[in-house]
């Protein structure tokens, strides 16, 4: 198979529907954050996600810091999450003076150890930020229970997640507050944008001051608190429109995808892939990442390198955040240690699988990817 361009980790499928409602959408002359194709969107990801209530923003960060501040979440108050995410999760959290409070990870699924949850909690826990990774979600039975147990606000980031169930709940339905991101990478894609999702008609106010400047009731410009200006547009809201139709399709080839790679890669000496199914749910392949095993590890940026050479772009996984520089130069964390989580950022990458990569484009990809990983390994996986 010749390549000419590089083989994107994403390429987004916008089709000729999704156009077309874009620019009716453009032509109407509402374009802002007014609009019929809002509340329409907001109540298609209702449906979906099993809520009662939902208020797009203009990203999934922005409703990460609006979901804190939402809950009262304040100066000294302490907030658990995983050191292995987005950054993005612990700053909505530092922004609203609030202290993350770190946890390593599960080798088998790359979230959270939820069985080191309980050793973090103190009289200042008001919350946990759970983000569900990569592929699989949170064991949620086990994580409601701790929360009921010491009355915590569980903020559930299913951001990756959309379409994706535990057992056979959607998950975005399980957190006081959940959220979702349309970012470009994501089964449902507004370009950008996000979702905050609640089953609470207080919190829901709350959203919608928030993400639009707290404007006065009485006095449109006296603001009755510090919010921000998170609106979405009527643009985006068309376009999500048009593919959350599509929604179960975009899902069943992200699996597809997955288990293309799963069929080449099985059983490649020197990586560890993650299984295709818990018995709690099914691997999503939101991407689809690999680790390097221990020794070949210490290559992985040589390996992507030549991928790359090869045509195919790849992504590291994320870096934690007690190894961020931007917490360090603040000295936020103590020297603490998360070896899983320390080896899943060094270890881990993952390969093009956006669901517009095509099943000749994996195969290549895989070809090369053998061909590379032999020329690195050492003996010991051959």
């Amino acid at each position: 198979m010749l390549i000419k361009k590089i083989i994107p980790v994403n390429r987004p499928i916008i089709t000729n529907q999704d156009a077309r409602e874009v620019y009716k959408t453009v032509k109407s002359g509402w374009v802002s954050s007014s609009g019929s194709k809002i509340i329409s969107f907001e109540k298609a990801l209702c449906k979906i996600s099993d809520r009662k209530y939902c208020s797009t923003v203009s990203n999934g960060t922005a409703a990460l810091e609006i979901a804190i501040k939402s809950l009262g979440i304040k100066n000294g108050d302490e907030v658990i999450m995983p050191t292995f995410t987005i950054i993005s999760n612990a700053n909505a959290i530092i922004k609203n003076y609030a202290k993350p409070i770190l946890v390593d990870s599960d080798l088998s699924t790359w979230n959270i150890d939820i069985k080191q949850i309980e050793q973090k909690i103190t009289k200042r826990t008001k919350a946990i930020m759970l983000p569900h990774i990569y592929g699989f979600p949170n064991d949620m039975k086990k994580i409601l229970k701790i929360c009921k147990k010491y009355s915590l606000f569980l903020i559930e980031d299913a951001a990756e997640m959309i379409g994706q169930k535990y057992f056979k709940k959607p998950c975005g339905s399980f957190g006081d507050i959940s959220i979702y991101s349309f970012y470009a990478n994501k089964q449902i894609t507004t370009g950008e944008g996000g979702a905050l999702l609640t089953n609470s008609k207080n919190l829901f106010k709350k959203f919608l001051e928030l993400r639009n400047l707290n404007f006065g009731k009485i006095n449109r410009y006296n603001h009755s608190d510090i919010s921000w200006n998170y609106r979405f547009t009527n643009i985006q809201a068309a376009l999500g429109l048009s593919q959350i139709k599509r929604l179960k399709s975009i899902v069943r080839r992200k699996k597809e995808i997955g288990k293309q790679y799963n069929k080449y890669l099985g059983n490649l000496n020197g990586i560890i892939l993650q299984p295709e199914k818990l018995p709690y749910a099914n691997n999503i392949y939101w991407v689809f990442g690999l680790l390097l095993k221990p020794g070949l590890n210490k290559k992985k940026d040589l390996i992507q390198k030549e991928l790359l050479k090869n045509k195919i772009d790849t992504r590291s996984f994320f870096w934690p955040m007690h190894k961020q520089t931007a917490f360090k130069k603040i000295k936020l964390f103590k020297k603490k240690k998360y070896p899983i989580a320390d080896y899943l950022s060094s270890s881990g990458f993952y390969l093009p699988s956006g669901i517009g990569t095509t099943n000749k484009e994996i195969k290549y990809i895989c070809i090369k990817l053998r061909e590379v990983i032999l020329k690195f390994s050492s003996k010991k996986f051959k």
